[in-house]
């Protein structure tokens, strides 16, 4: 092999390990998030917690739509829960158009330092929902913040937390709206 065809073979190798790349960032970023709790990324848990504490932690809610015909609200806008404490949170959707919706809800947590400790029993996130024209849904999510926070340096003089929520279309909906998130529902 000549020094030319040697030189054309490793730029296509590059090539395509850099197409590679970029098309497994995003699944890879998202499962890094997800299993460190990473740029407030939220950890699913398995079991609710043993071990309650006597400090409170306040949990804010925040909903957002992104070009959907839509209206998502949390309906607490906060909850005061103590450290190793269930809490239970709900959030309604109406589709306010003519047409079903296929939408699928992201979260985030703030600050971020806090997302490792923050974790959920049961949650709507991620999965894609239908929700017919004119209808009402109610999502329940199932949360407690870890005991472990309450002795972590960068994060034990956490008092307020801030769940949110940002439903996006899925299926090919095609919306008309423009595409930056409004708010329906801000933590006060």
């Amino acid at each position: 092999m000549n020094r030319k065809n040697a030189i054309a073979l490793i730029c296509g190798v590059v090539v395509m390990a850099m197409t590679g790349a970029a098309f497994a960032a995003v699944p890879l970023y998202r499962l890094f998030c997800q299993v460190t709790g990473f740029d407030g990324t939220v950890k699913k848990a398995e079991a609710a917690p043993t071990q309650v504490l006597d400090r409170t932690v306040l949990i804010r809610f925040d909903t957002n739509v992104r070009d959907l015909p839509m209206t998502f609200r949390a309906e607490q806008v906060s909850q005061r829960v103590r450290i190793g404490e269930t809490g239970m949170a709900y959030f309604d959707v109406t589709n306010t158009s003519d047409q079903p919706i296929h939408a699928t809800a992201a979260y985030n947590v703030v600050p971020e330092r806090a997302g490792p400790y923050f974790q959920k029993l049961q949650c709507f996130c991620f999965e894609g929902q239908e929700i017919a024209p004119g209808e009402t849904k109610a999502f329940p999510v199932q949360y407690f913040v870890a005991s472990e926070m309450a002795t972590d340096r960068e994060s034990k003089g956490v008092a307020e937390i801030t769940l949110s929520y940002t439903f996006y279309p899925t299926k090919g909906f095609e919306a008309a709206a423009a595409s930056t998130p409004q708010s329906t529902g801000a933590a006060a």
